[in-house]
């Protein structure tokens, strides 16, 4: 008995690096490596000591495993080659967003993994190893700049997409140029012509592609063209530009005013609420959209502008 316990605790010392590493997380081969048999492994699993995570990994614990392990579980679990992707990698970079515990792991294409609760596995032929590094914990996790774009792809909701890349972008993880890269990197990225038109929307500059389209949607829905970016002053004579605006035969004068991601941030944010009472204490109609808008669902906005009073030019175009 006195053996057997000494025993034991040789191998304990031998795996507690690795184990310390990995959080206590091991797979079966791990294991071995460092002399347990798979009768001894059975062993702990039976007595409670130890948790089976996975056909193939153990946990040196019995309590609930933490999110951090379960990053551990979800690679050793998917082999050699898998890394941590889309929104598991996006959190594991910082991402705030919204809270999701499936961990998510990307192996090639043909490497099957069976499947476990709270983890889903993604195959893929692209060659994502080249956009894998590893993170301070030894994970090896998908770089943001392509995981943000990998999990905005898989939304089924636009909107939702493109607002979790301004999210990245905001939140200091990445940049609309990086994004853009590795957009034009990722093969057949699927809704990447939108994704890299709202990138420049969250780029700002001087002109915004959103700007430039309204008046093309106004033209192609029979509507008429706005005046866009017109020059006003307003009461401290400061020179403002105005995004698109109207004039209506009765007098009235209504503006579609574009906020790109950009305005989201409160600097910006707090201007423009300060250039709209602006806007509307010298009798303007003011309306608002976002660029995300124009994007995906232009339709109602120009519906909206018809039911605000803009014209129509009796014709469309073909």
């Amino acid at each position: 008995m006195h053996r057997e316990r000494t025993n034991r605790e040789w191998r304990l010392a031998r795996l507690a690096p690795l184990a310390e590493r990995q959080e206590r997380v091991m797979s079966r081969a791990q294991l071995g490596a460092v002399g347990w048999t798979a009768h001894q492994i059975a062993h702990e699993i039976d007595s409670g000591r130890w948790q089976l995570a996975a056909p193939n990994v153990i946990t040196l614990q019995n309590a609930p495993l933490v999110y951090g392990q379960r990053l551990w579980v979800g690679l050793l679990h998917a082999g050699p080659g898998s890394a941590l992707t889309h929104l598991s990698a996006c959190r594991s970079a910082g991402l705030r967003w919204k809270e999701s515990e499936v961990v998510e792991a990307i192996t090639p294409k043909g490497h099957l993994v069976s499947p476990i609760d709270g983890f889903f596995f993604h195959q893929t032929r692209r060659p994502y190893r080249q956009w894998v590094r590893t993170d301070a914990s030894g994970l090896a996790v998908v770089s943001v700049d392509f995981a943000v774009l990998l999990a905005a792809e898989r939304d089924h909701q636009l909107r939702r997409a493109i607002g979790l890349i301004a999210a990245s972008v905001q939140q200091r993880l990445t940049t609309a140029n990086r994004l853009l890269v590795a957009s034009r990197q990722i093969r057949k990225l699927r809704h990447g012509h939108l994704f890299r038109a709202a990138l420049g929307d969250i780029a700002g500059g001087a002109q915004s592609f959103a700007e430039i389209d309204i008046g093309s949607l106004c033209r192609e829905a029979g509507l008429v063209e706005p005046t866009r970016q017109r020059l006003r002053e307003d009461r401290q004579g400061r020179k403002r530009y105005l995004d698109c605006e109207w004039v209506l035969v009765d007098g009235r004068i209504i503006v579609l005013e574009v906020d790109g991601s950009f305005h989201m941030e409160t600097e910006h944010w707090w201007r423009d609420m300060g250039r709209e009472r602006q806007v509307v204490i010298s009798g303007r109609c003011v309306l608002r959209c976002s660029s995300v808008e124009i994007r995906v669902s232009p339709g109602d906005i120009l519906l909206d502008l018809a039911a605000a009073g803009v014209p129509r030019t009796g014709r469309r175009a073909a």
